[in-house]
């Protein structure tokens, strides 16, 4: 795996894993240095840990536990891409004094974290000004107030179905922006609607409807950052038929719309400290009273 530091503060850095294993691969024992957040970009791997499996795909994100292991495996596809974002314990206890919130292992693609995925690898990829730490920051807040809502349970399946299912996830992202119906997505891997969905939601832990639908909004982000193109465009060009459903739809997964998340992309201040506002506002009082949004 080729790995890039591209922070290192004193609280929070931030590595690019580019990792190109396949089935091939034999996988092996290793141990979370420390507690971290990381946001695959794009491809897909199998985690597991403290004896549950998961399947991780673009929009996912992979919870580290200090001091548990783990193992990573690509049974089904080769090769995956990850923006980490590696935490000191201090910093998380300013966040949120909820250690139990980081035990979770992983959670499938959610919209409130991907918008902000996407928003950090446009500042790796020079299409932003905003910090990257302040973005690191920013995502570990809403991770906290998302797992200390009494939300977000981890997917069970078999192996057979969390292959199947992450080749249906990857056929999905790759024709995400086309109008998809149940039944077409079904037929495209071989089992009947009612299977499939079932299938796909034990595995994944969303519907092929709302992974299609924030696979749309993970390539919105990413566009987005890129000036070179309309709101309109991007909403057309990702799937969306409708601009008032997109612009309604960013809005509720990233809490602006899609022109002010595009201005905070391009370094605005103020929205910056809005969104920190809002999102410290669903962190527990006595830990939001030490924090700061420059950690």
């Amino acid at each position: 795996m080729a790995a890039r530091t591209m922070l290192h503060g004193d609280s929070l850095a931030v590595v690019e894993h580019l990792c190109a294993s396949g089935p091939e691969d034999t996988p092996f024992v290793e141990v979370h240095r420390g507690y971290s957040l990381s946001y695959v970009r794009q491809g897909s791997f199998g985690y597991r840990s403290r004896g549950r499996a998961y399947e991780l795909v673009a929009g996912s994100l992979l919870v580290g536990y200090p001091g548990d292991e783990f193992v990573c495996s690509h049974e089904h596809v080769r090769g995956d891409e990850c923006l980490s974002f590696e935490l000191t314990p201090e910093l998380v206890a300013t966040i949120g004094d909820a250690p139990a919130a980081w035990r979770i292992g992983s959670l499938p693609p959610l919209p409130q974290l991907m918008v902000l995925g996407e928003l950090a690898q446009a500042v790796v990829d020079g299409r932003s000004d905003i910090g990257l730490d302040e973005v690191g920051v920013l995502l570990a807040a809403r991770f906290v107030a998302l797992r200390t809502a009494p939300r977000c349970a981890a997917p069970h399946a078999g192996a057979a179905d969390r292959r199947r299912a992450v080749e249906a996830a990857l056929w999905l992202d790759a024709h995400s922006h086309e109008s998809l119906n149940l039944e077409q997505t079904a037929a495209a891997v071989g089992l009947s609607p009612f299977h499939f969905l079932r299938l796909f939601a034990n595995a994944l832990g969303v519907t092929p409807h709302q992974y299609v639908l924030r696979s749309r909004l993970r390539h919105a982000a990413r566009l987005l950052a890129d000036d070179a193109r309309s709101i309109t465009d991007v909403a057309y060009d990702v799937g969306f038929g409708d601009l008032s459903n997109f612009v309604r739809t960013f809005r509720r997964a990233a809490g602006v719309s899609p022109r002010r998340f595009r201005q905070a992309a391009r370094g605005d201040r103020k929205i910056i400290e809005d969104h920190w506002s809002t999102f410290a506002s669903a962190i527990p009082a006595p830990a939001r009273r030490r924090t700061s949004p420059r950690a």
